[in-house]
């Protein structure tokens, strides 16, 4: 397996890691923090709201991604899809990310959206590698 589509997977993870940092830091800091509650009154306008919601995005899709990653490297998928699919699900997961915390917005679909889309169709295409490498 190549050391390229880990140094993807080590992004990503870095990528989660930093969120729930930056979650973590910028909840703390507010006037009346209760630890692993957020103020249901908080929305868009809010960076916390956005740095809370980016994290538990990443909560929500980056393992079935990790899962996807690592069962094909236990059946042995190892292409140049795979390789560029593993990096492309990082850098949407990133500019998701930066798109998140930058724009306040409840407009759907709204630019993070996209990026989001594009870290599903990465999903996607390891997911057919998978099964291509089971059916051979």
């Amino acid at each position: 397996m190549s050391q390229i589509v880990f140094g993807g997977i080590w992004v990503i993870l870095i990528t989660v890691f930093i969120q729930w940092l930056i979650a973590s830091g910028s909840k703390a800091k507010q006037p009346g923090a209760v630890p692993g509650k957020i103020n249901e009154s908080l929305s868009h306008n809010s960076f916390v709201f956005r740095a809370h919601r980016t994290f538990q995005n990443s909560i929500e899709n980056v393992p079935f991604f990790l899962a996807a990653a690592f069962l094909a490297i236990f059946v042995g998928v190892d292409s140049q899809w795979f390789t560029i699919s593993v990096w492309v699900f990082a850098f949407a997961r990133i500019i998701h990310m930066l798109l998140y915390y930058g724009i306040a917005t409840e407009k759907n679909p709204s630019p993070r959206s996209y990026f989001f889309m594009i870290g599903v169709i990465a999903n996607a295409v390891v997911l057919v590698q998978v099964a291509i490498a089971l059916v051979a």
